[in-house]
């Protein structure tokens, strides 16, 4: 047999007209292997990304309000101590039932650890564009510390900061967050 053959079952049907014998179907391309996926730019990844995601953004804006919580903390704190220290030098100075406990170290102890509590949120919300994995693995550390931490004092501000620290770990815990901070850095 030949491929030129009426008979040839391989080869293409000779002269048939349109209605007559088996029905048409509709060719497909070539034999040979499929085609190709199309060329990603970053293999795995998609296209690189250029805007920062809007739970990862929230999640630098929340560091930001702490930052201003903050500043309100160290101020309150630092008053106190001098409020108490006062009361302490001259006794007819009454302080609140809330204040008599504690002693003016103690205070500024509280206010130098909400200044470095402070530090830490802004140098991480500054660097949400630059940073790279570490730093999310740092703003989960801190938003998480910032919860747990929260519970224990357990007021108006403490619930602030519980649910900011939650908010945080969880928007930069998530997958947005991880493709984020593993972009490629061209």
């Amino acid at each position: 047999m030949s491929f030129g053959d009426p008979n040839n079952p391989y080869g293409p049907p000779q002269g048939q007209q349109q209605g007559y014998g088996y029905p048409q179907q509709p060719q497909q391309p070539g034999y040979g292997y499929p085609a190709a996926p199309p060329v990603q730019q970053s293999y795995g990844m998609g296209a690189p990304m250029t805007a920062m995601p809007g739970n990862v953004s929230a999640a630098r804006v929340l560091l930001w309000v702490i930052v201003g919580f903050q500043v309100i903390g160290v101020a309150i704190f630092a008053y106190a101590g001098v409020v108490i220290k006062k009361a302490k030098d001259d006794s007819s100075i009454s302080l609140p039932s809330t204040l008599r406990d504690y002693q003016p170290g103690e205070m500024w102890a509280f206010a130098v650890l909400a200044l470095a509590w402070l530090v830490w949120a802004a140098v991480l919300a500054s660097r949400f564009n630059t940073g790279g994995n570490g730093l999310r693995v740092t703003a989960l550390v801190f938003g998480i510390l910032t919860a747990v931490i929260a519970v224990f004092p357990f007021t108006f501000a403490g619930i602030f900061h519980l649910v900011l620290g939650i908010l945080i770990a969880c928007f930069v815990g998530g997958s947005n967050g991880k493709a984020w901070f593993n972009r490629p850095r061209y």
